[in-house]
Order: structure tokens, then sequence, then C-alpha cells
């Protein structure tokens, strides 16, 4: 990894929109599947999964679901168990309740508080299999009172019309029954947009390819969407005192899913920045998805030596990363001058996995620098809202000439008629029922 200065450090890297061939691909493929509907769907996972299917092969059995839990180990079983109980517990403190308050001269004002009706999770299924991201999409969706959770992911690479039994089991263990084998752009926008066999849906979270977040972009409008996600990003904050291996270890472990991942070390000590360069090359050479590692490393890999660590968290804020690991001392001690980052974890034994996989906080963070204005997945996500006003009679003799100031300095005469109507009304003697 290289070595350089604080000041002098840019991550060189731009946000993904795609190529032009990219993004014209995609456009096609979702105005095929709103114009086609499931002739559109089966034929593009025939073209690039290899998958020969019917609609009625499209979604998963109860019996295929069941048959998972005989491919898995028992081991994974208890795991994605108590990784669930873990999410569900963090999550549900999240959980928000509509409210009214009313005012003394009988106005009521409030926020009404509804969960989504239908929401789509897109599970990938390419590079690798991530049955943890089915976790954490549908169990702040459940928290919420979303009553319809539908899942799409490919067919396994390969051709053939299976899917990987991990993702089955964690699905089932989390609830979810209506299970789609269809991957890609082409599954956002069924999504989207519903076939004849897939309803569609108001909102679609979930990680994936550029492909799917090009359609993730395509279709937002007419659905919401989570965000357009980036590469994997970890940046470590760490004092002369940390464990050089921890912290190779820990920059590894979010270099290895992507070859546009981002792994960063800032440091004021100059012994811990080599010694961290020397443990990286090593465990390196030992990584089953060393060539995605070192991809990932050497482009986008770096480490900073600044003056000190106040310094440090200057680049930090400006990085606004996606994983913080903050190993000093006293890494409570500088959590409050932290203002830009998705997760934050603090001291030698938080490692990034710990949080990806099990603690209990979503691993779906605010990816390429928008840390600074966004935040983790989490039960607002499937949520909606809607204000409540319930304007007494009183309140608005009292308010009206000022709603109507208001009105006509911005040119809207209709918007301060319908005051004015109501207040002549009243003066005359009218009780605002038409008497």
């Amino acid at each position: 990894m290289k070595i350089q200065s604080g000041k002098e450090f840019k991550l060189q890297r731009e946000v993904e929109y795609g190529t032009p061939e990219q993004n014209k691909a995609v456009k096609q493929i979702v105005a095929d599947i709103k114009k086609e509907g499931d002739a559109a769907l089966l034929r593009y996972t025939e073209r690039f999964d290899g998958a020969v299917l019917t609609a009625a092969g499209l979604r998963v059995t109860e019996e295929e679901l069941q048959a998972a839990y005989g491919r898995v180990e028992e081991s994974f079983v208890t795991a994605i168990r108590a990784a669930a109980a873990n999410i569900r517990v963090f999550h549900a403190r999240q959980k928000r309740n509509a409210w009214m308050d009313l005012q003394p001269d009988g106005t009521i004002l409030g926020q009404i508080i509804r969960p989504l009706k239908r929401v789509g999770v897109y599970v990938p299924g390419g590079k690798a299999a991530y049955p943890s991201s089915v976790l954490m999409n549908v169990i702040p969706a459940q928290i919420a009172g979303v009553p319809e959770i539908v899942m799409v992911t490919p067919p396994s690479t390969g051709g053939t019309e299976g899917i990987d039994p991990y993702i089955l089991v964690a699905a089932a263990e989390a609830g979810v029954n209506e299970i789609y084998r269809v991957g890609g752009a082409q599954a956002v926008a069924a999504l989207a947009f519903g076939t004849a066999s897939i309803a569609p849906v108001d909102k679609i979270c979930g990680p994936g390819n550029i492909y799917v977040a090009l359609a993730k972009r395509e279709v937002y409008g007419a659905v919401d969407i989570d965000s357009i996600a980036g590469p994997s990003e970890i940046v470590v904050l760490a004092a002369d005192t940390a464990e050089a291996a921890y912290v190779a270890a820990d920059l590894l472990s979010q270099a290895e899913p992507d070859e546009m991942a981002s792994a960063i070390l800032v440091t004021p000590s100059q012994r811990l920045a080599e010694a961290v360069a020397a443990e990286v090359e090593r465990q390196l050479s030992e990584l089953p998805r060393e060539a995605i590692a070192r991809a990932s490393v050497d482009h986008y890999g770096a480490i900073i030596v600044g003056e000190s660590l106040a310094e440090g968290i200057s680049v930090v804020n400006r990085l606004a990363p996606e994983h913080l690991e903050i190993v000093t001392e006293d890494p409570m001690g500088l959590l409050g001058s932290i203002e830009n980052a998705g997760a934050i974890f603090l001291g030698p034994y938080s490692s990034g996995p710990v949080g990806d996989y099990f603690a209990g906080p979503n691993h779906i963070i605010p990816t390429n620098g928008t840390a600074r204005f966004s935040s983790p997945v989490d039960v607002d996500d499937f949520i909606k809202k809607s204000s409540l006003i319930y304007y007494s009679k009183e309140a608005l003799l009292q308010d009206g000439a000022t709603i109507i100031e208001l009105a006509r300095r911005e040119g809207l005469e209709g918007h301060a008629r319908a005051i004015e109507i109501r207040l002549q009304n009243e003066a005359k003697g009218g009780d605002g029922n038409g008497k």
C-alpha cells in the first residue's frame, strides 16, 4: 500500500454512473420489461443468466425453501438466527409512533405514520452470495410493519435454475416466502412496473452490480429506492499503539468484496504505517480472494501519515467513509469530533465484520462520501408520514389575515380567497356548514 501525506491525499474514485453503453442497455431493458412484462423478463434471464424458465417457474416454491435447509450446515442456521435476533433488537428501538397535539384553541396538529404496503428486496448472486443482506433489508421493513415483502435474486451462475441455499435459508428465517429467481436490471424493472407474475412494489432496496444500480436510478420516481450503492469502503484511524495485524486484516476485509472497494489507514505513526503495509502484503498472499483484494488495494487503497490524530480526524471527515474504525487508547474521546461516517467502530475488538454480520446495526451504509448527508438503512426507510391538520374556527379567525398576507405576497390570489371567503362568511354569522 502507498504511504503518503494526509494533506496531499485525495481519493481518486468517481461515483459510478456507468458507461454510455451500460446506460443505454439498462434503459432498453427497463423499457422492454415495462412493455412486454414476463416475456421480456424470461428472455433477459436466459440471455444474462443462462436459465431457461417459464412464467410459472419464476417463483420459488415452499418446497424449495424447505429443501434449502438440507443443503446448509446446522451451524449456519444457528448463526443466522442469532444474527437475526440482534438485528431485530437494534432496529426495534428505531420504531416511530404517530402523534397528535391538541392546542388550547381546539386546533389539532399531528403526524400519522404508516408502513409502505409492498417492498422489493434485491439480493445479489454474482461474485458472492450475501445472506446477511437478506436480514439487513427485510428485518427493518418487518419492524416498520410492511405487510408484503418480496425478494428477487438471480439464478445460480452457470445456467441452473437453483438459488444459493444460504440465501434461501436466510429468507426463510427472516419470514420471506415470496421469492423470484430473477436478477439484474430486468428484476428491478419487474419490481417497479410489475408483470403478470410479479406485482409492482412501492420501494426497491438492496445492493447489486452497476446494472442493478443504474436500473434503480432509472425507475426512481415510479417507485422509491434506498440508494445508489457504491463499492465498500473502510477508513481505520489508528494510533501507534494499534496492532498492525488487526488493522491490516480489517482493511482487507472490506477490500475483498470488490476491485473498486477502498481501504485506507490514517495514522500519525510512521512505524505503524510501515508495519501495516508489510502486514497487508503478507495477508494478501493468503487470502482466497487475493486478486480482487489486491486490485482494490493497488488502485483505491492508501496509508495516510499525518502529523497528529487531529489531522487524521480532518481527513476522516473529508472522506466521509462507509465504515470507520477508531483504534486508539481512548476511542470514545474522539467520537465527538467525527462528523461524517456511516458506521463507527470503536476499539481494537470492534472489527468491521462485527457490524457487517452480527452486532445489530444495519450494514447497508452510505458510500461514495454520501455519509456527509445520508444514513444507514433503518426502519424509517420503510414508512411514510402524513401531516395532520385540524384547524378550529377560533384559530382561523385569529390567523386568517396573516395567511392571506403571505398568500398575496406570493401572488397566489386563489390561496388568499380560500381563507378570505371563510372570514367573510363568519363575519356574516355563518357556521361553516353552509348555513
